[in-house]
């Protein structure tokens, strides 16, 4: 029996690159399922592609033609992957590394990060229960609480969430609850410095940009 410790380190940037979040999980490739595994890896795979595509686009001053069907294929992507992954949560529950990899369970937690709030707010449970097991990382926990949170109209917990105001352009984060102790609650969920995870960050800047941000989320909705 073969037995590795990895030590994963995911991205989180924009839509799909992040941050380095380190995590360990006690895997033995052995005892996966590898029947949902190789589904799950394909989900994982197809999820990122999609993205990725869409931010080279954008990054390459695509026009919005090119965009807009870039975006259309990206969410026949995640409809075919949500109906994937919703069949296996109902029947089998969270799957982790140690069930099925890393790269297929991070999938299982993709699909839902870009599903609906009813979606969210429904796996939202299981998914809090799967950090407490040691089935997916705190941060992933983290991430989908301020996307809710935000989503409902709510300060974020993180400050994981950001927009682009569509008037000005600028890029914001979403309003912070308690931004003072912002850094030791990213610390206890295993994200990393605010300076690290967003280079400039100036605490003192958020705080007196607030009033601005606020205005801007209010015209997002």
């Amino acid at each position: 029996m073969r037995k590795a410790l990895f030590i994963l380190i995911i991205s989180y940037l924009g839509i799909l690159k992040s941050y380095a979040q380190v995590s360990q999980f006690d895997i033995d490739s052995t005892k996966f399922r590898k029947d949902i595994a190789l589904q799950l890896d394909s989900v994982f795979f197809k999820d990122q592609e999609s993205r990725k595509q869409y931010i080279q686009l954008a990054q390459n001053g695509a026009d919005e033609k090119q965009l807009s069907v870039t975006r259309s294929n990206m969410r026949k992507v995640d409809s075919l992957n949500l109906i994937i992954v919703t069949t296996l949560l109902d029947n089998e529950g969270w799957l982790g590394p140690q069930d099925v990899g890393m790269f297929a369970s991070q999938g299982l937690f993709l699909v839902i990060q870009h599903a609906n709030l009813a979606t969210q707010e429904k796996y939202f449970p299981m998914i809090e229960k799967a950090e407490k097991d040691g089935k997916t990382l705190s941060s992933n926990l983290a991430i989908l609480k301020d996307r809710i949170a935000v989503r409902k109209g709510e300060d974020q917990l993180y400050g994981s969430q950001g927009f682009t105001d569509k008037t000005t352009k600028k890029k914001f984060l979403y309003p912070i609850v308690d931004v003072d102790n912002l850094e030791s609650r990213r610390v206890s969920m295993g994200l990393p410095p605010m300076d690290k995870y967003l280079p400039g960050w100036d605490l003192e800047k958020y705080k007196m940009d607030l009033p601005e941000i606020k205005e801007a989320v209010k015209r997002l909705k």
